[in-house]
């Protein structure tokens, strides 16, 4: 059973430049943004992005890559997207 989960999940890189640039491959899809939060979906996981005037800069939906601006303070990786998506509609 965890080698299909395996085979399943795709490789991704994140490379973060001084806290002000960011570059994601393997990203499947973007669930939302503003100017301080930026979630992505990441291996049917959620990448959150936190910070100050964040920005999309670039996105290359056929490489999965997502460029992103602004003053970072975090990254956390969370839930499934789907768990994640449905326990905040029944909170």
């Amino acid at each position: 059973m965890d080698e299909r989960k395996n085979l399943k999940s795709k490789i991704h890189n994140v490379l973060i430049e001084n806290r002000e640039k960011i570059t994601i491959n393997g990203v499947d899809d973007v669930e939302s943004f503003d100017e301080n939060n930026i979630i992505l979906i990441v291996n049917d996981e959620l990448l959150v992005i936190k910070g100050f005037d964040l920005r999309i800069n670039k996105i290359n939906t056929e490489t999965g890559e997502v460029f992103i601006e602004g003053q970072i303070y975090s990254l956390e990786y969370g839930e499934s997207s789907k768990k994640g998506l449905l326990s905040r509609l029944f909170k």
